[in-house]
């Protein structure tokens, strides 16, 4: 007789978040209350599922089984606060009821939190704009800000409102422009050339087919992160991940 398997504890789904959301989802079924169930420092599947980017898993969790969209950790942040992409922040905000008023325990919004460490930059520009009442508006590419690469029929058309039902990014954040185009040649003392491998890849990039697509965008977003930060998005650290061993 087969050893029956024993039920999963939150910690176990978890962990699973990041590779297997289906397998999360299929456990989901027979035991619905871990949903909104918190590991010891209140971390739930929402907050995981925000920071690994699992749409699916997030949009269930709220509309299937009734989570709330502002569950709150030990340091009284919602899943908001863990969000790295603006796809999530829209998912949750617009979507899914999320508040991105709440405050943590230092008394800082998800936007005033990500503001003050210098973590994607991207999603606190969407969320600084939403507050303003303004998001829709400030869904332009951000070619818009770079001269269009070379004014590429791609990179043009990136600056509408929507393309085939794909919202390109929100712009950079203040202060913050990048020169994309026709470089003049920089005179003897400028001490400061353009990068011609970031100029070329953008160019590249929206020559592409698939520019308007998500994969397009997503390496869109990419590239702006690195010349914001001056990091490789993918060589940063998540913190927000810390209870996922």
């Amino acid at each position: 007789m087969a050893q029956q398997q024993p039920l999963p504890t939150i910690d176990r789904l978890l962990n699973l978040v990041p590779d297997s959301p289906s397998i999360v989802l299929s456990h989901l079924q027979s035991q619905p209350d871990l949903a909104s169930a918190c590991d010891s420092h209140g971390y739930s599947l929402l907050h995981a599922a925000s920071s690994y980017a699992q749409l699916d898993l997030l949009r269930a969790l709220v509309k299937t089984y009734s989570a709330s969209s502002n569950i709150t950790d030990e340091d009284n942040e919602t899943p908001l606060f863990a969000a790295e992409s603006v796809e999530v922040a829209q998912c949750l905000v617009s979507e899914l009821g999320a508040d991105p008023s709440r405050r943590n325990d230092e008394g800082q919004t998800a936007e005033e939190k990500m503001e003050s460490e210098g973590d994607f930059p991207l999603v606190a520009a969407w969320l600084r704009e939403h507050a303003a009442g303004t998001s829709d508006g400030a869904a332009a590419s951000v070619l818009a800000q770079t001269h269009g690469a070379n004014d590429s029929p791609q990179a043009v058309a990136g600056t509408s409102h929507e393309t085939n039902g794909v919202h390109p990014p929100p712009p950079l954040p203040d202060n913050v422009k990048i020169n994309i185009g026709t470089m003049e040649e920089p005179s003897q003392g400028d001490g400061q050339d353009p990068d011609p491998e970031f100029r070329r890849r953008i160019e590249e990039l929206a020559a592409r087919e698939d520019f308007q697509g998500e994969e397009g965008q997503r390496e869109l977003r990419n590239l702006i992160t690195e010349a914001v930060t001056g990091l490789a998005a993918d060589g940063q650290g998540r913190d927000v991940r810390r209870r996922l061993e």
